[in-house]
C-alpha cells in the first residue's frame, strides 16, 4: 500500500505540469467564472429632484426624511419626504434686510432654527405654521448647533450647544410651549458657558457634535477654522439647566484636547457615519486646511475618542482660493467632498479617489451638500437645482482593499455572499500564510479554494512540510461530496500512512511525547469521524494491512473496536493472554454473544472478574447459556473455583429472580458437593409448596440422599407431602425434626396421630426414654395414655405412668364439670328466653290522634302504621318504601313474592254460596297462611326502625343526591 502512495505522490509533479500547460492554453485555476451579465449600478447614484424653486435657493437642511430650505428672501419651505405632494411654505416675515445665514434642523426633523445675518435667530417647530423669535440669541451670529440626540423631543429639544462666529459656546433649550403668563419667549434660558481660541485670539465655532459613552460619560467635539477639541465628563443627575456647565467648568489655567493643523480654508467641517442599530457613530472625518483627518470613535479611551486617526492630504488641484472644498459627507467606507463644481468620493480603507461627479454649468455653483442621517440619502443643491445620492451597496468592492492590505478575515466578511470572490480572498490568504512560513494556515485556507489539488500537495511535499500537508488533507476530505468515493478513499488512505508515520517517528523519541500523545489523538479522532465511516468501513482491510505493516496493535484494536469487529478485538487479546483487556471490552460492548462465546476461556484464567461482568450485565444475560462453561470449570477446579460459580448462580435466583429449572438444579448441585450448609437454608427459602418450587423434587431428593444429606432430605419429602417418609427418615437423625413433621398434616387428624405414634414408639421402643414418650402426650393433644401404654413392655411399672394417669383423669373430670355447667347455663337461658317472649306478647304503645308518619309528616291514623320501641311511627307504605332499596336482593325478591301472594288470597270468592265443612276447614287453613305472610313481611320490612337501626348506619356513606340524577338536580338549581 505504501508502494502506491509513493506512485501517487510521483504523479503529483506530473499532474503539476499538466496544469501548467492547462493554464496556458487559457484554462482558470478556479471554478468560477467572473462575469458581468449587466451593467452594475454606481454606488453612488445621482437623482435630479423633480422641483422648480420659484425663488434661489439659500441653504438647505434634511433630517428623519424632513427637508427644509430658505428660498429667497423671506420663504421657508418643507417638505416631508413620506409626503411629497404635500409642500408647506411658511413665511418669515420680516421687512428689513434680513437674510438667513444657516439652516439648523435636529435629528427628529423636529426644530428649525434659522440663523440671520442681522445676528438675530428664528424658530420653527415641524408642528407650527409661525416661526418665533429667540430673543435672548440676538446679538449672535450662529454658526453651529450641537444637539442633544439623549434628551430631546419633538415638544422640546433638551439642554444644547450653540456656537457663536466669535468662538463663544452658550448653552440653550428651546421648547414649543407657549410659556408662562408673563413670557412667550420660546427659548428657555442662553447661558456662555465657554470660549474657543486659536492662536489669533476667538475663533468661530464651525461644528459642534454631543455624544454619549459608557459609564454615562459625555464626550463633546467642538471645531474651529485650525482646530478640534474635545470635552469630556460627567453630567451631575437633576441638573436640567446646566448640563453642560461641568463638562467645560475647567480651571483657567488647563486647555482642553485639541489636534491642530497649520494651514486653514476659513472654515472647517466634520462628519460622522453612525451605524444601522446603533445610537452613536463609529467614524469621523473632519474636513480642514491641510486635508481631511479621518479614523474611528473608541468610547472606552478615557480622554480622546478619536482613534485610528489619518490624514488625507488634499491634492494638487485643491486650491485654497478659488477650487477649495466647501462640504464633506461621511459614509461606512467613503467620505464625500462638495466642490464648486463637482463631487469627489475617497475610500477610507486606501485614501484613494474612487468616484467623481461634474455638474453642468447650467445648474450653476454648487451651495451644500448634507447628509440625513437617518436615512444615509445625501443631498446636494445650487441656486436652481436639487439633487440627491442615493448609496447602494456601497461594500461591494471593499473586500479586494481589505486583501490588498492582507486584512483577509475582513475581506472574507464583505464576500460571504459571493463564492467566487470568496475564493480569491482565501487564495491569496493561503499564498500569503505559505510565504511567512505560517504552514498550518496556509493548508486550511488552500484546502477551501478551488486551486489544483496536485499543485497543492506538491508545494507542501517540496517544503517538506508533513503536518501542514495532513492538515490540508483533512480539510480537503471533509469538503468532499458523498458522491465522490474514490477521491474519498485515496484520502483517507492517504491520511492514514502519513499519521502512521508520524507517530512512528515521534514515538521513538521521548522527548516528543506530548506532541506524540496530541497526535495520536488526531489519528483516532480520525478514524472515529462519522463523515469517514463509512469509508474506513468498506475498506477496512487495506487498513488494517496498514497497520499491521507497521506493527501498531494498540490502533488495530481501536480501529477493530470502531469498526464494531469487537470479536477480532477480544481473539487478539485472548491469543496474547491478554485476559483482563479481553475481559474489559466485553464489558463494555455488552454483547451477549460475545459473552457466551469467551466465557469457556476468561473463566479459566480470570473466574472472579469474569463473574463480576456477569453479574454487572444483569439480565441481559442468559444464564441458562452460561452453565457449559460453569459445569467444565467446576468440574476441573478447586472449590475456590466452584464458590465462584456458585457466587453467579446465587446472584441469579436471589438478584434477578431466575425460575429456569436448570439454574436451580444446578445450585442445587454444587450446594451439595460443596456447600451442604447452604443446602438446607437455600430448600428451606425456596418454601414448602410445590408450585411455587423451581427446582426437580425428585432430582433434589435423589442429589440429598446420594451425598447423605438427610436434613435436606426430609424438608424435600415435606414439600412433597410424603409425611410417613420424611418422619422416618427424621427419626434417624433428630426427634425433634420429626414432631415438626408430624404436625404438617393439620387437615388430616388421623395421618398426624399416626405420625405421632410412629413417634412415641420410636421413642419407647428405640430410645427407651418414658420421659420424652410423656413428652409426646403433651405434644400432640390426640394421643391419649391409653394409645401409648401398648408401645411399652410388660415389665414397665406402673409408677412411671402414675402421673400421666392421674393427668388425664383429671383432665376427664374437669371436661365433665365444664359440660354441666354449660348445660345448666342453657337451661336457664332457655327459661330467660321464654319469660321475654311472654312480656313482648303484652307490651303496647299508645297512640294520639294528632300523631303523624315520620316520613310523609301525614296523620297516622288514616292508613296502616308500625310503631317501634324508640318512639319512631311509620305508615305501612312508607316504611316499606323507605326500606326496599336498602334491601339484599334476595329479600327484595322474598318481599315482592309475598306481597302477590298476599294480594291473591285477599281477592274475595265468586260464589255467594256458603261453603261445605271442607271448604271451611281448608279456608281457614288458608287463612294461618295470610297470616304467616303478614308475619313475614313485618320480619322484613319492620325489623328495624329505618331512622335508629343498623340501616341508617350502613347508609352513611350514600350521597344525599342520587348520582344518576346529578346533573339534572344540578340543572333544576340554575
Amino acid at each position: 500500500m505504501a508502494s502506491i502512495l509513493d506512485q501517487y505522490v510521483d504523479s503529483l509533479s506530473h499532474s503539476a505540469s499538466s496544469q501548467q500547460n492547462r493554464a496556458s492554453l487559457g484554462i482558470p485555476h478556479t471554478g468560477y467564472v467572473n462575469a458581468r451579465l449587466e451593467k452594475e449600478t454606481p454606488i453612488f447614484n445621482k437623482q435630479r429632484i423633480d422641483f422648480n424653486p420659484p425663488e434661489k435657493i439659500n441653504s438647505l437642511v434634511v433630517s428623519s426624511n424632513q427637508l427644509c430650505m430658505s428660498l429667497g428672501k423671506d420663504i421657508i419651505f418643507r417638505l416631508d419626504l413620506a409626503k411629497a405632494d404635500e409642500p408647506n411654505q411658511v413665511e418669515l416675515g420680516r421687512k428689513d434686510e434680513a437674510r438667513v445665514h444657516k439652516l439648523f434642523l435636529d435629528h427628529t426633523g423636529s426644530h428649525l432654527i434659522i440663523a440671520l445675518n442681522t445676528s438675530e435667530c428664528l424658530y420653527l417647530n415641524r408642528s407650527a405654521q409661525k416661526v418665533r423669535i429667540l430673543s435672548r440669541w440676538k446679538g449672535h451670529l450662529i454658526e453651529s448647533v450641537g444637539w442633544n440626540k439623549f434628551l430631546g423631543s419633538e415638544m422640546n429639544t433638551g439642554p444644547i450647544l450653540v456656537g457663536t462666529s466669535q468662538g463663544q459656546i452658550y448653552e440653550a433649550e428651546v421648547s414649543v410651549s407657549e410659556g408662562s403668563l408673563f413670557g412667550t419667549n420660546p427659548d428657555q434660558y442662553f447661558r456662555q458657558i465657554y470660549n474657543l481660541e486659536e492662536e489669533a485670539g476667538p475663533a468661530p465655532v464651525c461644528c459642534l457634535e454631543i455624544e454619549r459613552g459608557i459609564d454615562g460619560k459625555c464626550f463633546i467635539i467642538a471645531t474651529t477654522r485650525k482646530r478640534l477639541f474635545q470635552f469630556v465628563g460627567k453630567i451631575p443627575e437633576g441638573s436640567e439647566q446646566q448640563a453642560f456647565g461641568a463638562i467645560f467648568s475647567m480651571p483657567a489655567d488647563h486647555l482642553p484636547g485639541f489636534r491642530e493643523f497649520p494651514a486653514s480654508l476659513g472654515y472647517s467641517e466634520i462628519a460622522f457615519y453612525t451605524p444601522k442599530l446603533r445610537s452613536t457613530p463609529s467614524a469621523f472625518a473632519w474636513m480642514m486646511g491641510n486635508g481631511v483627518l479621518y479614523g474611528s470613535l473608541d468610547y472606552g479611551r478615557p480622554d480622546s475618542i478619536l482613534s485610528d486617526e489619518q490624514v488625507w492630504e488634499y491634492p494638487s488641484d485643491v486650491d485654497a482660493v478659488a477650487n477649495k472644498p466647501m462640504n464633506i459627507v461621511l459614509t461606512q467606507f467613503h467620505f464625500l467632498l462638495l466642490f464648486p463644481d463637482r463631487v469627489k468620493a475617497v475610500c477610507t480603507l486606501n485614501g484613494q479617489v474612487v468616484f467623481q461627479d461634474v455638474f453642468l454649468e447650467k445648474f450653476g455653483s454648487l451651495k451644500r451638500m448634507i447628509k440625513d442621517p437617518a436615512f444615509g440619502q445625501i443631498w446636494i443643491h445650487t441656486e436652481k437645482a436639487v439633487f440627491r445620492y442615493n448609496v447602494q451597496r456601497e461594500s461591494r468592492d471593499v473586500w479586494k482593499m481589505y486583501t490588498n492590505i492582507n486584512k483577509f478575515d475582513l475581506a472574507k466578511e464583505y464576500c460571504k455572499d459571493r463564492p467566487e470572490c470568496l475564493d480569491i480572498v482565501l487564495a491569496k490568504e493561503a499564498e500569503y500564510c505559505f510565504q511567512n512560513k505560517r504552514y498550518l494556515d496556509s493548508a486550511k485556507c488552500y484546502a477551501l479554494t478551488q486551486n489544483y489539488f496536485e499543485e497543492i500537495a506538491l508545494k507542501f511535499i517540496e517544503a517538506k512540510q508533513e503536518e501542514a500537508l495532513m492538515e490540508f488533507l483533512i480539510k480537503k476530505l471533509a469538503s468532499l461530496k458523498p458522491s465522490e468515493k474514490t477521491q474519498t478513499t485515496l484520502l483517507t488512505t492517504w491520511l492514514t500512512e502519513l499519521y502512521l508515520n508520524r507517530l512512528g517517528v515521534l514515538e521513538a523519541d521521548a522527548s516528543k511525547r506530548d506532541l506524540y500523545e496530541k497526535t495520536r489523538d488526531k489519528f483516532r479522532s480520525f478514524l472515529g469521524s462519522p463523515k469517514n465511516k463509512d469509508c474506513l468501513f468498506n475498506n477496512r482491510a487495506t487498513i488494517h494491512e496498514l497497520l499491521a505493516s507497521h506493527g501498531d496493535t494498540e490502533h488495530m484494536v481501536y480501529f477493530a473496536v470502531i469498526m464494531h469487529d469487537y470479536e477480532r478485538v477480544i481473539a487478539h487479546y485472548c491469543q496474547h493472554e491478554n485476559y483482563n483487556e479481553a475481559l474489559e471490552v466485553l464489558s463494555k460492548i455488552r454483547d451477549d454473544v460475545l459473552f457466551y462465546k469467551f466465557s469457556p476461556v476468561l473463566i479459566q484464567h480470570i473466574p472472579k472478574k469474569l463473574v463480576d461482568a456477569w453479574i454487572e450485565m444483569g439480565k441481559k444475560l442468559d444464564a441458562k447459556n452460561l452453565i457449559p462453561a460453569l459445569v467444565n470449570y467446576s468440574q476441573s477446579g478447586s472449590t475456590e473455583q466452584i464458590n465462584e460459580a456458585i457466587r453467579y448462580m446465587e446472584f441469579c435466583v436471589s438478584e434477578l429472580k431466575e425460575t429456569q429449572q436448570a439454574i436451580h438444579n444446578y445450585l442445587l448441585s454444587l450446594y451439595a458437593l460443596c456447600r451442604p450448609d447452604s443446602l438446607l437454608s437455600y430448600l428451606e427459602r425456596a418454601g414448602t409448596y410445590a408450585d411455587n418450587i423451581h427446582y426437580d423434587l425428585k432430582y433434589a431428593l435423589r442429589l440429598c440422599a446420594e451425598h447423605g444429606h438427610h436434613r435436606a432430605c426430609v424438608h424435600v419429602y415435606k414439600v412433597m407431602e410424603m409425611y410417613e417418609e420424611a418422619v422416618d427418615l427424621a427419626l434417624q437423625v433428630d426427634v425433634d425434626m420429626a414432631k415438626s413433621c408430624a404436625d404438617l398434616p393439620e387437615d388430616d387428624e388421623e395421618l398426624r396421630k399416626k405420625l405421632w405414634l410412629k413417634i412415641a414408639r420410636h421413642v419407647v421402643q428405640e430410645e427407651k426414654d418414658v420421659k420424652k414418650a410423656m413428652a409426646c402426650l403433651s405434644s400432640c393433644n390426640l394421643l391419649k395414655i391409653e394409645d401409648v401404654l401398648p408401645f411399652f413392655p410388660d415389665f414397665v411399672t406402673i409408677d412411671h405412668f402414675k402421673e400421666a394417669i392421674c393427668n388425664s383423669l383429671e383432665a376427664y373430670n374437669k371436661h365433665i364439670e365444664e359440660l354441666k355447667t354449660e348445660m345448666e347455663e342453657a337451661t336457664q337461658s332457655a327459661k330467660r328466653i321464654r319469660e321475654d317472649i311472654q312480656e313482648m306478647r303484652n307490651k303496647y304503645g299508645s297512640v294520639e290522634p294528632q300523631e303523624k308518619c315520620a316520613a310523609c309528616d301525614f296523620p297516622l291514623l288514616n292508613r296502616p302504621f308500625y310503631l317501634f320501641l324508640c318512639g319512631h311511627m311509620f305508615h305501612y307504605d312508607c316504611l316499606l318504601q323507605a326500606v326496599y332499596p336498602n334491601l339484599p336482593a334476595y329479600k327484595q325478591a322474598k318481599l315482592e313474592d309475598l306481597q302477590k301472594k298476599l294480594s291473591a288470597t285477599s281477592q274475595p270468592s265468586k260464589s255467594h254460596h256458603r261453603p261445605k265443612d271442607t271448604d271451611t276447614s281448608s279456608q281457614g287453613k288458608g287463612q294461618l297462611s295470610r297470616e304467616q305472610m303478614k308475619a313475614d313481611i313485618d320480619d322484613i320490612v319492620a325489623a328495624e326502625c329505618v331512622y335508629c337501626g343498623e340501616l341508617m348506619i350502613r347508609s352513611i356513606d350514600k350521597p344525599f343526591i342520587d348520582p344518576q340524577r346529578y346533573e339534572e338536580e344540578m340543572q333544576s338549581w340554575l
